[in-house]
């Protein structure tokens, strides 16, 4: 008989690379219907050795990333447990972690996500349900998104949920199927320039309010291949690296104008990918928090409800879906959908470790 309360914490680490963020979460299940409530919840930022080695590793060779796996399993447990211990949690059913992505190249059937090895349940000592995305690649899907079936089944008061992270990506209903896709980079690229003025972010979006479009720059990022494609299509840090930062850096103009420009490349690029212009938009990340970024998709999504919910949901809402993807891993149910990300099949994704 499967259980209808489940005690476990959920564990995200997005490109953004602000940090881990742990959410203690209680589910309930009756008459079908989910519902949850949040205990605790707090990011821990990297150090700064951490943020760099994890945005170089994506050029990492075997050897080096087989050994940046060990030593960030270390770390994820080492934070997890410290997690456990200073909020006095008990009686947990499982810890349900993402890990951190490094590579995602679904196309050559290729995605990793470190922190996800076996001895992470020893070092906690929890059951641990971690490494979500590998099995739907084999199965020929993209391996993202994934936290659509979340929106779907805790969310469903809205016609749109979108996060806006490192990258944006949306889910939605259509024609009684969940459709979403990544749409493109947000933070993994504004950071990068706000990083060159001293700044780990650009708060509420004010550097990039300064700025002008360069309009033969917004050109070419809008006709990116990649906004061509129909989806299931998912983004990684590569497609930054390798595609859009060359493209930026070729412009000499202004850090506020590549910011500004960009900024309206992402806003166009959101008003694009929704099918119908109106209805209510759940909007949750990072991105949630730069306010002229939410001005500019208003501007382009005039008929648009926009919705920013309280903090706890705004930050954590990856890490309680991962905690639910976790959760219906333990059921036996699925937790992955075939029409996000275009496996086979549905499937119950992800490993299940127990401490020895």
């Amino acid at each position: 008989m499967k259980l209808e309360n489940y005690n476990v914490i959920g564990v995200m680490s997005g490109t953004s690379l602000d940090g881990v963020d742990l959410a203690h979460i209680q589910f309930r299940i009756k008459d079908k219907k989910w519902d949850f409530t949040i205990l605790e919840s707090e990011t821990i930022p990297y150090d700064l050795t951490w943020v760099q080695t994890l945005k170089t590793a994506v050029d990492f060779s075997q050897i080096e990333l087989e050994k940046l796996n060990q030593e960030y399993t270390s770390l994820l447990a080492s934070i997890i447990s410290d997690f456990i211990t200073r909020h006095k949690i008990e009686n947990l059913d499982a810890i349900c972690s993402h890990g951190h992505t490094i590579l995602h190249q679904p196309h050559n059937g290729f995605t990793l996500q470190i922190g996800n090895l076996p001895e992470i349940a020893d070092l906690v000592q929890q059951t641990v349900v971690c490494d979500f995305r590998v099995q739907d690649v084999q199965l020929g899907g993209q391996g993202a998104p994934l936290v659509p079936i979340g929106d779907r089944i805790l969310f469903p008061e809205y016609d749109y949920c979108m996060n806006l992270g490192g990258f944006s990506n949306v889910s939605f209903e259509e024609n009684g199927t969940r459709i979403a896709f990544d749409i493109s980079p947000v933070n993994t690229v504004l950071n990068f320039y706000a990083n060159q003025f001293g700044f780990d972010y650009d708060d509420k979006g004010q550097i990039s309010a300064s700025g002008e479009i360069n309009e033969a720059l917004f050109n070419e990022l809008n006709n990116l291949d990649f906004y061509q494609q129909n989806y299931p299509k998912s983004l990684g840090f590569e497609f930054v690296k390798e595609t859009v930062l060359p493209i930026i850096e070729s412009f000499e103009i202004d850090i506020t104008d590549k910011m500004r420009t960009f900024t309206e490349h992402v806003a166009l690029q959101i008003a694009q990918a929704l099918p119908n212009k109106n209805g209510r938009l759940l909007i949750t990340g990072g991105g949630a928090y730069n306010d002229f970024l939410i001005e500019r998709i208003q501007f382009h999504l005039p008929s648009i409800q926009i919705i920013i919910p309280d903090n706890k949901i705004l930050e954590f809402k990856e890490a309680i879906i991962f905690a639910l993807l976790g959760v219906l891993k333990l059921r036996g149910e699925i937790n992955v959908l075939s029409s996000v990300t275009g496996a086979e099949t549905d499937h119950s994704s992800g490993n299940i470790y127990q401490p020895k």
